[in-house]
């Protein structure tokens, strides 16, 4: 049985390398250019030979996204960076445009393509149109149900992959294709600039009152009227390793080291636990409550089951759930001294306790009780951003484990 990929985002170097560390067996980043990420850190050309080398060396795969639906002005510069990149081994491209495939096989002709769900995928006949292009994987249209992913992989090529995103932000358009936030200000969506329109509050103004605001509501509960709640899958993996699916993609290029780090721990274990014993697999509810340790909306299953109803909206909010902050990342440790060296990422405090937990094994809790600064002098708070301390830790520790504190604590 071929073992179901965990692809996560990596919206920087960083997070690249922590995505890989905390298990998962895919990356996908964008470059500076060409990529629907412009507001993501993405990575330069020496930040993407680094980051490839890193993940090869780990046995994870690189895939890039180049999936902009180019203007006229965007061709001559997507041919000469392409150029630039063609010798770095990157294991795939994911694209939408049938212009930057042509370029693409052009420079580079031994690339893995693989279609954007930008592209809508939605039916097999369209899906041997693409293997026909030379398109290996599909990344598949949010808006399928399991039912119609089954029916597409029973009616295309047995070397064609399906990939499909299994959790974060849903997009209140088909499959991405918004020209909300180019319309109200000027962004637009298919080129990597969107400002998520739809996760802003509304209300109604009648054209003879301007000035007079009036609240949109369904059944009182408030005025997000487009503001879709996240999807999450972890709970029905083996739905979707039945329906065809190689590759489970987490949504977030943008989102934080701490979210990609405690997202992909999750699934990492759902899935090597599913794969350890198929027939007497259960969903074990711990890695659901570590994933809400992450920042998270409500979420919801989106299409996989049936056509979301209002239940799958938030009317009321469009903000993050964040019970939990990040307050470091450890840098090194030392077995003899039981001191860790840490980059502080929010504030903490002697006395407090914190949560450690790093790839592969379970967190721990224990108080602050011995904190100094860089220069190993006892401090009472660290509220500087990336200050260097050296935390006694109660157990042993590595490079890259992540410390967080619940908000109140």
């Amino acid at each position: 049985m071929k073992k179901l990929e965990l692809l996560a985002p990596a919206g920087d170097l960083e997070k690249l390398k922590i995505a890989v560390e905390y298990g998962a067996d895919a990356v996908y980043f964008g470059g500076e250019m060409f990529s629907l990420r412009a507001g993501a850190g993405n990575l330069s050309i020496e930040e993407i030979e680094e980051g490839v080398e890193f993940a090869h060396s780990r046995g994870a795969k690189c895939h890039m996204t180049l999936n902009i639906f180019a203007h006229n002005e965007d061709i001559e510069p997507l041919k000469s960076y392409l150029s630039k990149i063609a010798h770095i081994p990157i294991d795939a491209f994911i694209v939408s445009d049938p212009g930057v495939i042509t370029i693409i096989k052009e420079i580079i002709p031994d690339a893995v393509l693989h279609l954007s769900t930008q592209a809508n995928m939605t039916n097999y006949m369209t899906a041997r149109f693409w293997y026909q292009m030379g398109v290996r994987r599909l990344v598949l249209a949010r808006e399928l149900t399991l039912g119609e992913i089954r029916e597409i992989r029973a009616n295309i090529p047995e070397e064609m992959e399906l990939e499909a995103f299994v959790h974060g932000a849903m997009c209140i358009s088909y499959s991405g294709r918004c020209l909300l936030s180019n319309f109200m200000i000027d962004r637009d969506a298919n080129r990597g600039l969107c400002a998520h329109p739809c996760r802003w509050k509304y209300k109604l103004v009648e054209e003879k009152r301007p000035g007079e605001y009036y609240p949109v509501e369904e059944d009182g509960r408030g005025t997000y009227i487009m503001n879709s709640k996240d999807l999450c899958m972890l709970e029905h993996l083996p739905d979707l390793i039945d329906a065809g699916i190689c590759s489970a993609k987490i949504e977030g290029r943008m989102k934080s080291m701490f979210y990609v780090a405690t997202v992909v721990s999750a699934y990492r274990r759902a899935i090597d636990a599913y794969y350890s014993d198929p027939e007497h697999y259960e969903f074990d509810r711990k890695w659901y409550d570590e994933m809400l340790k992450a920042s998270h909306r409500e979420f919801t299953t989106g299409f996989y089951y049936d056509k979301p109803t209002n239940d799958d909206q938030n009317y009321q909010t469009s903000a993050y759930t964040r019970d939990y902050s990040f307050t470091g990342k450890v840098i090194s440790y030392d077995d003899e001294t039981k001191m860790a060296v840490v980059e502080q990422r929010n504030k903490m405090s002697l006395g407090d306790e914190i949560e450690v937990f790093g790839p592969g094994r379970d967190f721990f809790k224990q108080k602050l009780t011995v904190l100094l600064d860089e220069e190993n002098m006892p401090i009472e708070s660290a509220p500087h951003p990336q200050q260097i301390l050296h935390i006694k830790m109660e157990q042993p520790v590595a490079k890259d484990f992540i410390l967080r504190k619940k908000k109140g604590d």
